[in-house]
């Protein structure tokens, strides 16, 4: 059985992009399991002072990407970025490595093919503090072919996620 850690970007309670993680965890194939994690809110502002003995959020948080074998982040673009609770759950898990190399798909549900992309690119280079393998990093239009290309997103993260000899993060 895959575990896959599903976060969305978005704190907005109707959110596109925490429908396409439902949808994701709907369409997931037999032998994957696509948890929710819904404790960003919950995260106090990263601060170096308190990052060995960290509140209950942050541990919570920790544990949840440890218990994963892959993470798959549907977010959207705030400002040309990434949102601030987002990078802010990164920035909790950076000293303490569980996002190290973890394989990381990222994509964002939006109205149109060319929006939700600076976003996406922030999101990338966020990762690479943590050398994540990152898979995907296209939006996804609300449409037609939604489910498609999200069910094709998990399969791509499935396969990334597989136990391989020698291998290295990177970006697919």
């Amino acid at each position: 059985m895959t575990k896959i850690l599903g976060i969305c970007g978005s704190l907005q309670a109707q959110s596109k992009n925490l429908t396409l993680l439902r949808t994701a965890a709907r369409l997931a194939p037999a032998a994957v399991e696509l948890v929710l994690f819904d404790g960003l809110r919950h995260l106090p502002h990263f601060n170096p002072d308190i990052e060995l003995e960290a509140p209950d959020s942050v541990r919570r948080w920790r544990q949840a990407l440890s218990a994963s074998d892959a993470v798959l982040i549907a977010s959207p673009e705030y400002g040309f970025s990434l949102p601030g609770a987002l990078k802010n759950a990164i920035d909790w898990v950076i000293g303490s490595g569980e996002l190290e190399g973890k394989v990381v798909a990222i994509t964002a549900a939006v109205p149109g093919p060319e929006r939700g992309r600076r976003g996406l690119q922030a999101l990338h280079d966020t990762l690479t503090a943590v050398r994540a393998t990152i898979v995907g990093g296209e939006p996804i239009p609300i449409g037609s072919t939604f489910e498609d290309q999200v069910a094709g997103l998990v399969r791509t993260l499935v396969h990334a996620a597989a136990p391989t000899a020698g291998s290295h993060p990177r970006s697919i």
